[in-house]
């Protein structure tokens, strides 16, 4: 680990700061100099917990070169500080540098109203990727190369994943090391992350921002939420999906798409919701209408069934996977894309 901490902005010699918009990675929409995760002119639509989640820049990235060998690179940036009696105010404020699949080191400074960080580069053109902390909505304001040239790398076909606090990547050690970040890596592609921790439940509202979102691929990952909060029918979650898929196909009638259906909740499999579902049912019925759609002649879905992914010790606290089981996600993932010809096999 390599700890550095946040500092003034150096003096008029040192290189002009870059606008971050050309580097930035895993971006949706934008609100103001926000990243965010819906649509901003949509939120009325949306339930309160996926307005909330949406605030969170999951998954966005800076991705970049350096040509002629600059030796790190700083980050002006803005971050919301906790309260003193916040439940995430202890966690790590993390700037993680990759490159390629290859984590090279993490960097530390903490949430401030601005700052700067430098992170220290190893020899090397690159690309190499930097994921900014999560948890206190950072707004990146400029970056620059020291002692070197910075270039945003060439842009990858952008992957939309939509899913719940699986997908987000709740107890993964790491932004990067969630199941879609690490599955993206694999696959070259430029991943957006639009899970929404306890929500995500096939809100038809959603359906429509996906529809209208640039994507080269699309991956559907939810209904584990579809049990607990607000129970489902089998039947119910059948329809609801049938309906999800209908209304993205509006934007995106011939986008390759994968549906991944819930994978191991011990718990639930065999116990009955509030309407009298086993998550063991939902899942067969998300199966079965993803299954009928393609019968149907949407000839561009595919279905990775969930239940065989992982086993219960891949999961943290019962439910969301640790970094094990987000890899073995990833690696299931990319291979059922590649497997239907979604993406390039050499990928």
């Amino acid at each position: 680990m390599r700890e550095t901490t946040a500092g003034t902005t150096p003096g008029t010699q040192d290189p002009a700061w870059l606008d971050p918009g050309p580097f930035l990675r895993g971006v949706a929409w934008r609100d103001g100099e926000r990243v965010v995760r819906a649509d901003p002119g949509d939120l009325d639509r949306l339930p309160w917990d996926t307005r909330e989640r949406a605030a969170l820049p999951i998954g966005v990235r800076l991705e970049f070169t350096v040509p002629d060998g600059a030796r790190a690179v700083q980050v002006r940036y803005r971050a919301r500080v906790p309260g003193a009696t916040e439940p995430l105010r202890d966690l790590a404020h993390c700037f993680s540098l990759w490159r390629g699949d290859h984590w090279v080191h993490d960097s530390f400074a903490g949430p401030t109203e601005e700052a700067t960080v430098t992170i220290e580069l190893p020899s090397g053109e690159g690309p190499f990727t930097l994921h900014p902390p999560e948890s206190q909505s950072p707004v990146i304001l400029g970056l620059r190369g020291m002692g070197g040239t910075l270039l945003p790398a060439p842009g990858r076909p952008r992957w939309v994943v939509h899913g719940d606090s699986i997908t987000e990547g709740w107890w993964s050690t790491r932004p990067a090391r969630s199941w879609p970040a690490a599955a993206g890596r694999a696959l070259g592609l430029d991943t957006v992350n639009l899970g929404y921790a306890g929500a995500a439940r096939g809100e038809l509202p959603v359906a429509q921002q996906l529809a209208a979102l640039p994507a080269e691929v699309l991956t559907l990952a939810f209904g584990t939420n579809c049990w607990s909060r607000i129970p489902y029918t089998a039947p119910l979650l059948y329809e609801t999906v049938r309906a999800f898929v209908a209304l993205v196909r509006q934007g995106h009638p011939d986008t390759p798409l994968l549906v991944l259906s819930p994978v191991l909740h011990p718990e639930a499999e065999s116990t009955p919701n509030a309407c009298g579902a086993t998550l063991a049912e939902l899942r067969t019925a998300m199966e079965s209408a993803a299954l009928d759609l393609a019968s149907a002649g949407d000839g561009r879905l595919a279905l990775l069934p969930g239940r065989g992914l992982l086993t219960a010790d891949h999961l943290a606290d019962g439910l969301h996977p640790n970094d094990a089981g987000h890899a073995l996600m990833a690696s299931a993932v990319a291979d059922a894309l590649r497997g239907a010809g979604f993406v390039g096999r050499g990928a």
